[in-house]
């Protein structure tokens, strides 16, 4: 078997291992929106590669792939501020997560409980919860 078709192979067996088809896309990503499990509220908009995923649904936390940092994370393993996932979606097409959450804290790290915090006029309608300067260094 070449290189190619094994590689192939272990992604129709991650998908497979998930129940559902997933499109990773061409850079191996899927968006992954988290949305608060109480009141729908939607926190956040990330990336998660298989690994992420299988992360998440193995732990029952949030774990996201950083396309800047080109690393895995765990959501709260530096500020606390962490996602206890409740299930996780696929939407329709098989091109994006929902991860349903009980966010502790705030989701954006600019100290914001979603990071949706902003209209397109630039006019504040979201909340801070704590200071960013107190949390990362």
């Amino acid at each position: 078997m070449s290189e190619s078709e094994s590689e192939s192979e272990n992604e129709n067996e991650s998908e497979r291992a998930f129940g559902v088809d997933l499109d990773f896309g061409d850079d191996g990503l899927v968006p992954a929106v988290a949305q608060d499990a109480d009141t729908g509220e939607v926190l956040m908009l990330a990336y998660a590669d298989r690994d992420a995923l299988e992360r998440t649904v193995e732990t029952g936390r949030a774990h996201y792939y950083s396309r800047s940092r080109e690393e895995r994370w765990e959501k709260g393993a530096t500020s606390g501020h962490t996602q206890a996932v409740e299930e996780v979606r696929v939407d329709c097409d098989g091109d994006a997560l929902l991860y349903v959450v009980e966010q502790t804290g705030g989701a954006c790290h600019t100290g914001h409980r979603s990071c949706f915090y902003r209209t397109v006029e630039g006019e504040t309608v979201g909340e801070r919860v704590f200071d960013p300067d107190d949390v990362y260094e």
